[in-house]
């Protein structure tokens, strides 16, 4: 924690400090010597340029607190909820369970999306259909399984709009919103009841077909 850190680091500064102390007392000059840690710290402290921005980016984050153990977060290109803050790096545990260690200057001067600071999320699906589908049914059909899903918020609504004309499909973006910690669940559960919805009421998914072409000679 930034509180041992601090009480280590001026534990030292105090030990050196009283070093100095004694030996001028013993008619030590200490003027050299004391040059000598001075330049001695200069090239410790070039030495260590990355560890010393890690660290006043451990300082940083316990300051003004951005993130907290728990919390879901994006950032440095990885996912994971918040293990563990200390004063060089943070750990995470990644999605797969992995532990994912990041340095605090990285962290700090980066781009952090915290997924649990609001409660709740969107859940962003795409879902296709054939342009030979009823447009209205197809929107009724999808709403249908939002609503009838017990982890999908009644407020923000959610919502079934048409996203695109595309190639193949007439795209749908469907978008229920749910606590966070049923992102998940909602995902699948959507994504999997949309299928079994839309084959029942008989509207078509495209896909990619293969056709062979013989040519005879």
């Amino acid at each position: 924690t930034l509180q041992k850190f601090l009480g280590s680091l001026i534990g030292w500064g105090l030990k050196i400090l009283l070093f100095i102390v004694v030996i001028s007392k013993l008619g030590i000059e200490t003027t050299s010597f004391a040059a000598i840690i001075a330049a001695a710290g200069l090239a410790v402290g070039l030495a260590l340029q990355g560890s010393l921005a890690n660290f006043a980016g451990g300082v940083l984050i316990m300051i003004f607190k951005p993130i907290k153990i728990g919390d879901l977060i994006e950032a440095q290109g990885e996912i994971g909820v918040v293990k563990e803050i200390e004063i060089f790096t943070t750990k995470l545990t990644g999605l797969s369970n992995r532990e994912i260690i990041i340095p605090n200057g990285s962290l700090s001067n980066g781009t952090i999306i915290n997924y649990t600071t609001e409660g709740t999320r969107r859940v962003d699906l795409v879902i296709g259909v054939s342009y030979d589908a009823d447009i209205k049914k197809t929107k009724e059909v999808l709403t249908n399984v939002l609503t009838s899903n017990s982890k999908v918020l009644k407020d923000p609504a959610p919502s079934v709009t048409v996203l695109e004309l595309a190639d193949s499909s007439v795209n749908f973006a469907v978008r229920p919103w749910c606590h966070t910690d049923h992102y998940w669940d909602v995902y699948f559960e959507i994504t999997e009841n949309a299928k079994i919805a839309l084959d029942k009421a008989d509207i078509e998914i495209p896909y990619p077909h293969r056709v062979n072409i013989n040519k005879s000679k």
